[in-house]
Order: C-alpha cells, then sequence, then structure tokens
C-alpha cells in the first residue's frame, strides 16, 4: 500500500486508502456489481427494492420472461448474498439481504429512472 502521509492528504484520500486496505471488501463489492449488472438482474433489484419481497410467479408476472429464466437469475444474485429467500408451502419469496445493496438500488434508480 502506498503511504500518502498524514499532512498533505485529503479526507477523500483517506478514506480511499482505508477502503483499499481491505481486499475483502473490494472483492466482495466486485462480486455484487458483477451479478448485478446483468440488466434483468438490475430489473429483479429494482422490482424487489420497491415491493421488499416477492414470489418468482410475482416476478415472472411483473417481468414478463419465463419462470426458468427468472429462476436461474435469482440463483445467481442469492449465490453472490445479494438475495435472500424463503419459503413458505410451496413458494419461495425473495427479498434483498442487504440494506446497502437497496441503498445502492435507490442512488441507481435516482441517477437513471426518468421520472415519466
Amino acid at each position: 500500500m502506498i503511504d500518502l502521509g498524514t499532512d498533505t492528504v485529503s479526507p477523500g484520500a483517506k478514506a480511499a486508502q482505508k477502503l483499499l486496505a481491505k481486499e475483502s471488501d473490494i472483492s466482495h463489492a466486485s462480486r455484487s456489481l458483477k451479478a448485478m449488472a446483468h440488466p434483468l438482474r438490475l430489473k429483479i433489484l429494482c422490482i424487489l427494492g420497491g415491493v421488499r419481497e416477492a414470489s418468482v410467479q410475482d416476478l415472472v408476472d411483473m417481468v414478463g420472461t419465463s419462470q426458468s429464466n427468472i429462476s436461474q437469475h435469482l440463483s445467481i444474485l442469492r449465490d453472490k448474498e445479494i438475495l435472500g429467500s424463503r419459503k413458505v408451502a410451496n413458494k419461495v419469496y425473495y427479498r434483498v439481504s442487504d440494506e446497502r445493496i437497496l441503498r445502492l438500488i435507490e442512488s441507481l434508480r435516482l441517477a437513471f429512472c426518468s421520472n415519466n
């Protein structure tokens, strides 16, 4: 790690230096962002960010693609620990498992979604 000293370093640079010290955090963030970057997975996350929880069938109805396609993408998001799930009888309900991801989704909405 580069020693930036303490006299001439801005608060932003100090924060960046601290972040760079945690390789596991960077790795986790990178894996999560890669998983979220697919358009359909991002759409699923935006939906779940708005409704907080939905079944696979709810997502199929809202997204307009096949159940098998939705299930594959949900599996990827669950494997990356972005989504959590609970089972009730024969239905599985999904939710965003981390409040930080919900804040990120909200930031993306504000930055990229039109107000129409």
